[in-house]
């Protein structure tokens, strides 16, 4: 089986961000308060809003993680690149490729929200946010805390799934799953994001103190998946046949 060219793997990570921010954001911003002509609500809440977010993934990581891994996040590229599951030199392409998706994501949402009546993107773009911009008014450093710890775990669970010794076949299920559940807590909180991509590619069309925001959400998801990029080997070891082996293109892959 050949080995996926860079020009592949970037073509990967673009549709597989864009697919996220879209099916995930859209869903927030088309479903989640969705009013019938009865005045019956039929939104999808915050359960259908995590749901969403942990099938895209777990669709992406299926679709596209023999090519590229199946990143969709800045995030888990670096903590992968720690783990040395992915090269160094793939770090920066795939960052501009994942923002550049979620961009395009965030666009495609704001060109169909437009076209319903008295529609607003200011404030209503499933923008990330602390204080007054916070779903539950929740501070900057529960905020970064809460962001922190949950990437952390989000890289764990990604490394453990994909690691050799794990059972092949079912990375994705475990993966969509975990990013399911880290919505379930962490929306009142934040609007999670775990994923500097994906709170990229709608805060400058929400506005509303998203933009100026935007740098928690960076820092937060980046410094968690650090943690757990370095933490991973030490606390359990690496699989013996890695050990000896250079890293391969697709070491992050669903299997």
């Amino acid at each position: 089986m050949s080995t996926p060219t860079m020009t592949h793997r970037l073509a990967a990570e673009f549709i597989g961000t864009f697919w996220l921010v879209f099916g995930g954001c859209g869903s927030a911003v088309f479903a989640a308060k969705f009013l019938a002509g009865d005045g019956v609500s039929l939104g999808i809440g915050f359960l259908g809003v995590a749901l969403a977010f942990g099938l895209t993934v777990l669709t992406g990581v299926y679709a596209f993680g023999t090519i590229s891994g199946g990143h969709f996040n800045p995030a888990v590229t670096l903590g992968a690149a720690l783990a040395k599951r992915v090269e160094w030199s793939a770090v920066l392409p795939y960052w501009i490729v994942q923002v550049i998706g979620g961009f395009a994501g965030g666009a495609l949402i704001y060109m169909i929200a437009s076209g319903a009546p008295e529609w607003s993107a200011t404030g209503n773009m499933a923008a990330n946010g602390y204080g007054v911009h916070s779903p539950g008014g929740y501070s900057m450093w529960a905020v970064l805390i809460t962001e922190v710890v949950l990437t952390f775990i989000f890289l764990l669970v990604i490394l453990g799934s994909t690691d050799d010794r794990a059972p092949k076949g079912f990375a994705g299920l475990a993966i969509g799953l975990t990013l399911t559940l880290i919505h379930l807590i962490s929306i009142p909180i934040s609007n999670t994001s775990v994923n500097p991509a994906r709170s990229t590619g709608v805060a400058l069309f929400n506005a509303d103190g998203a933009p100026s925001q935007l740098w928690l959400f960076w820092l937060a998801p980046l410094l968690g998946a650090a943690i757990a990029g370095i933490a991973y080997p030490l606390l359990f070891g690496v699989a013996e046949e890695l050990a000896n082996r250079p890293v391969r293109d697709d070491a992050l892959d669903a299997r």
